[in-house]
């Protein structure tokens, strides 16, 4: 299994950004998907999950109607798209997906929201 990231960086206030995360080794399309973060000093909290097929989503409610989580299937790949990106957005952005006894993460994404 294998979860590799691109995207993020820094972004001032009020800014938007994008995550992608494409997987292999798995069945991509049996598997609901999640993002992470851990901001600097702070536990990793779950911010948006999305169902197999897609057809469900879910946020934290500190990110809920600024966050996206979207799929493609046939790109094996998860996608957050992030608006309206605050400071208290700063933080590595993990993706995650559970798999039978085991957790396996991508590299995680810094993204830095700053004037």
């Amino acid at each position: 299994v294998q979860l590799v990231q691109s995207g993020g960086g820094l972004v001032q206030p009020g800014g938007s950004l994008s995550l992608s995360c494409v997987a292999s080794g798995f069945t991509f399309s049996n598997y609901y998907m999640r993002w992470y973060r851990q901001a600097p000093g702070k536990e990793r909290e779950e911010v948006a999950g999305i169902s197999s097929g897609g057809g469900s989503t879910n946020y934290a409610d500190s990110v809920k109607g600024r966050f996206f989580v979207s799929r493609d299937n046939a790109k094996n790949t998860v996608y957050l798209q992030m608006n309206s990106l605050k400071s208290d957005d700063t933080a590595v952005y993990f993706c995650h997906v559970p798999i039978n006894y085991g957790n396996y993460w991508g590299q995680g994404t810094p993204v830095t929201v700053s004037s």
